[in-house]
């Protein structure tokens, strides 16, 4: 019989593409979100639409028993939602009750192991103030200081995951996911993220025309492509590793230059105005020590290749709306 998945969040970006993905590996995949995904990417044997903030909506998603649960249902968007404070309680209220919800249900269930989707917003400020030498190895974790609520939420979360794998013995794998992107992801609205909002701005800007950029550019990000990053996932859950893990590209870059390769990639003539805006960390990079030591693999394609896959759709988004208007 093939094995059973359940995917918290497969309404989402990173969970549409991963039911996809356990679906060519063979599984039997559920998803359940609070909405199907937007662009049709999720092709799940069974799908609910449910509150995971709700006990019995959790209960629910795990009747008929499941081998893994991937748990990346939460409330988060990019820096314009997660560092304006505008959503401080909505984050953390609605995350935190979804994690303690899926995980109790997942507990009671018998699920056999556990992948807990965490972020490298949970990493101490004070670490990446210089944005040329960020410091976000594992270990570095603690004494605790993020820059965010999100991130604070997102620590809360591992020690919650880790509490049940002491306490009853769960199987939990833990990734801190490092920015990642790709095609079929949120692109406009005000939740999209760095990469697909570069691609946005570039798309909708007319030749000679000027995108806008928050903060000096001069803060630094490493971004990784999904294809990469549902591998590294699925390479932890089928491990005896439990992490936290960083699962991220070590090809840091620049905002400015990362818009400049947006640019490039266009093929346009374009310029950048730098302005105010909510920015994050100075700098942030990942650190693959630990994940190649642990899998024996670390993430090595080139942010480019991704971009260029990621800008080739988002620029297609765009062009269907201008005409949706016309």
């Amino acid at each position: 019989m093939a094995k059973r998945a359940l995917v918290c969040g497969a309404g989402g970006f990173i969970g549409g593409h991963l039911v996809n993905r356990l679906r060519k590996e063979g599984y039997w995949v559920r998803g359940v979100d609070l909405k199907r995904n937007e662009y049709g990417n999720t092709h799940a044997d069974d799908f609910i639409v449910g509150d995971l903030r709700d006990p019995y909506a959790a209960e629910k998603a795990l009747e008929g028993g499941f081998d893994d649960v991937y748990q990346l249902a939460a409330d988060m968007g990019g820096a314009g939602y997660i560092f304006t404070g505008e959503h401080d309680a909505d984050v953390m209220h609605n995350s935190v009750l979804c994690n303690a919800n899926v995980l109790h249900a997942a507990k009671d269930a018998g699920v056999k192991k556990i992948f807990y989707s965490s972020s490298a917003c949970m990493y101490p400020e004070h670490n990446q103030l210089d944005p040329d030498n960020p410091k976000c190895s594992e270990e570095s974790a603690y004494p605790a200081n993020p820059d965010s609520e999100y991130g604070w939420e997102k620590l809360f979360s591992e020690r919650l995951y880790l509490s049940y794998f002491r306490n009853y013995g769960i199987q939990v794998r833990v990734g801190r996911f490092h920015n990642i992107f790709g095609p079929q992801g949120t692109w406009t609205g005000g939740k999209e993220k760095a990469p697909a909002a570069m691609c946005r701005k570039v798309a909708e800007a007319e030749e000679g025309g000027v995108i806008e950029v928050w903060g000096d550019g001069k803060q630094t990000r490493s971004f990784l492509y999904i294809d990469e990053c549902l591998e590294a996932v699925r390479r932890l859950v089928e491990s005896d590793f439990t992490g936290p893990v960083n699962i991220g590209s070590e090809e840091m870059i620049s905002i400015n230059d990362f818009a400049k390769m947006a640019i490039a990639i266009s093929g346009k003539n374009l310029s950048i105005r730098n302005i105010k805006g909510p920015t994050g960390v100075r700098g942030r990079n990942s650190d693959n020590h630990l994940i190649q030591q642990k899998l024996g693999w670390a993430p090595n394609q080139p942010l480019r290749v991704g971009m260029e896959a990621t800008y080739k759709w988002v620029s297609a988004q765009v062009a269907a709306r201008k005409l949706a208007t016309v």
